[in-house]
């Protein structure tokens, strides 16, 4: 049973267009690669032809992934969404108690996640535990680097 992913609507076309371009672009150059070491004689001592089917392998294991994320994808309605508590798409404000540092993140699906970006993964120790919080709570969060203490000082919706 597969698992149903929310994103917002570029972070779905992305993904779209990702997978329409492995479908393509993908197919026909690993065709190409077979043909070609095809051609360079006796199969069974063809290293050429063997990665090239080794390559075909991976990358019908990709498209089928992705079909399966794509099928199992649902756009969030941002006008819909609740900044009461911290849920998918909240842009969340929060201050780690220990040094004062003030961050800012927005949480977002495991596959749209991008830390450079501020977008953090609901299935990430931070995203995990700030959902369902609201403004003015504190919460412990254990991370690989320990347990950390954050009190969440605004949520919206950008």
């Amino acid at each position: 049973m597969s698992k149903i992913s929310y994103y917002t609507k570029e972070g779905l076309d992305k993904l779209k267009n990702e997978l329409n371009e492995l479908k393509t672009k993908g197919r026909t150059d690993i065709a190409r690669q077979i043909a070609e070491a095809r051609d360079k004689g006796d199969l069974s001592e063809n290293a050429e032809y063997d990665a090239a089917k080794d390559a075909q392998g991976h990358l019908e294991a990709k498209i089928a992934q992705l079909e399966q994320v794509v099928g199992n994808a649902r756009v969030i309605d941002e006008s819909s969404l609740d900044t009461s508590k911290v849920g998918i798409l909240s842009t969340v404000k929060i201050k780690n108690l220990k040094n004062g540092m003030e961050f800012e993140y927005t949480l977002v699906s495991e596959e749209e996640a991008d830390l450079k970006a501020k977008k953090i993964s609901t299935q990430s120790p931070i995203g995990k535990g700030l959902m369902g919080k609201k403004a003015g709570e504190k919460t412990k969060v254990t991370t690989p680097g320990g347990e950390m203490e954050f009190e969440i000082l605004d949520i919206s919706i950008n």
